[in-house]
């Protein structure tokens, strides 16, 4: 069977719904959305329309949740591909959004460029291990490239064929973003079949749905993107200073923005996704390497168990500026339990110094690293249908088991997770071979990959029409309807 790890019990599951309903229900949200208020208030909400706050009774929040569908697929550009939710896979999320970048040659750090982007998505496009779509790098275009509000959208699918996670940050982008997602997948009833996009929503703890971000998002609704929840509360400055009550915050963030979209399409699919994090206490700063990220990766995985909803852990991340020790023991700790609570998507390699800088290098190191975490989870295997069981009995007395077929099948079984980085050979043989050092080996992976990335490209009529549509975006044309 499969290695489980729980950070929080049953019980423990059972108090964190009842107290995100408690504060639901009598402190409330502040919604800053005109129509979010309006559709929960229709709902059953109780709105104080002197503050905008609203409060969720218990039957709604209930109801909500049921509507919410277990089971789905994240899809993509690249045919016959897929990503099920909540049937037993793990995928990386790319991370984002890096402005700067550690340079291959110098090891020092400078502005990310374009080409830095090109070159993590296009690693990331080629490694299976990565299922989902970040911008992991935030950059400028090339020169004379016309930006716009679709570049973005338009590079991620040209050059990721898996699954995009974004968001839009007005209504107006919204018709743009949905009208390009049309035109590349053939209409609306595809892209609903599909689902090659999954919109991501941020709620602002403690307790806020920003009105433009939560508006962009409800401009979207008659296409049925499902939906990423993902509220941000940092343990000591807006969560409270405690793991146990940081947990329950972005429980109930969640639990409201359920809500919220379920009365606005009922049935859209929804992926449990808080990014919870704790404070350095010595600065106030985002510490990205903090061990405590793991224990709340865990437990909003295991939440997201509790209600039967798909899971996405943010965790994994590293202070460290560049990669080295740091980076290494900080992100395997990061991801080693967060991995045994076994999320569907795990958020993100290749990004450093709490996800601001980039490294190529340190990207081939961390997919290393999930390969372990997986090999963890899949556990020891049947005890009482071990293939070697009668092993022992065969060999008998003083002898061994390297030739044995059971030896060979389960080495070609997985039984061992054979690495691909690293020195896993005699000091004598290392020496021989120049001491290659892991990060110049993970360097010539990297270019190894690069070299023979091999793109999906969209076809001339395609080509055209995203044209069109970029210069009438670009000229801020009327927003166009559905499709």
């Amino acid at each position: 069977m499969g290695t489980r790890l729980n950070v929080l019990s049953d019980d423990d599951c059972a108090v964190v719904h009842e107290r995100s309903l408690a504060i639901l229900a009598d402190t409330g949200v502040r919604v800053d959305t005109e129509r979010g208020r309006t559709l929960l208030a229709a709902a059953g909400a109780r709105l104080d329309t002197a503050t905008n706050v609203v409060r969720f009774p218990r039957e709604l929040i209930e109801a909500s949740l049921r509507l919410a569908p277990r089971r789905f697929s994240l899809g993509g550009r690249r045919p016959g591909w897929s990503l099920p939710m909540n049937e037993g896979g793990c995928s990386l999320v790319l991370d984002g959004e890096a402005g700067t970048a550690v340079d291959p040659t110098s090891g020092k750090h400078r502005p990310a460029t374009y080409a830095d982007w090109l070159a993590v998505t296009q690693l990331g496009e080629d490694f299976d291990e990565v299922g989902v779509y970040w911008r992991a790098v935030t950059a400028g275009l090339p020169d004379g490239v016309p930006s716009g509000p679709l570049r973005g959208w338009r590079d991620a699918f040209r050059h990721f064929t898996k699954h995009v996670q974004d968001s839009a940050g007005t209504p107006q982008e919204s018709a743009w973003l949905v009208e390009l997602l049309g035109t590349i997948f053939g209409g609306r009833q595809e892209v609903r079949r599909i689902n090659p996009f999954s919109f991501l929503l941020c709620p602002l703890s403690p307790l806020v749905l920003e009105g433009p971000f939560t508006d962009a998002y409800l401009a979207t609704t008659d296409w049925f993107l499902p939906v990423a929840v993902m509220p941000m509360p940092l343990m000591g400055l807006s969560g409270p200073a405690s793991l146990a009550s940081t947990i329950v915050l972005a429980n109930a963030e969640v639990l409201a923005v359920v809500c919220l979209v379920q009365v606005a399409a009922s049935g859209v699919p929804v992926i449990y996704a808080p990014a919870s994090g704790v404070m350095d206490p010595r600065s106030g700063r985002y510490a990205g390497g903090a061990v405590e990220h793991a224990l709340l990766g865990s437990a909003s995985t295991e939440m997201a168990r509790f209600y039967g909803l798909p899971a996405q852990a943010s965790v994994g991340g590293t202070d460290a500026h560049g990669p080295g020790t740091q980076a290494a023991y900080e992100r395997s700790m990061g991801w080693a339990l967060p991995a045994l609570s076994w999320p569907d998507l795990l958020v993100g390699p290749g990004l450093m110094e709490g996800s601001t800088v980039i490294s190529l290098e340190q990207f081939v190191v961390d997919v290393e690293i999930f390969r372990r975490a997986v090999r963890l989870r899949r556990g020891i295997g049947s005890v009482a249908d071990d293939p070697a069981a009668g092993e022992v009995a065969a060999v008998g007395h003083g002898g061994d088991f390297l030739g044995r077929t059971a030896t060979r099948d389960a080495v070609h079984g997985g039984t061992w997770l054979i690495d691909r980085l690293g020195s896993h050979e005699t000091n004598e043989r290392w020496q021989n071979a120049g001491a290659p050092d892991t990060l110049v080996e993970a360097r010539e992976v990297v270019d190894r990959m690069l070299g023979a990335h091999r793109e999906m490209a969209f076809d001339e009529p395609l080509e055209r029409e995203l044209d069109r549509l970029e210069a009438r975006a670009a000229g801020q044309a009327s927003a166009p309807g559905g499709g």
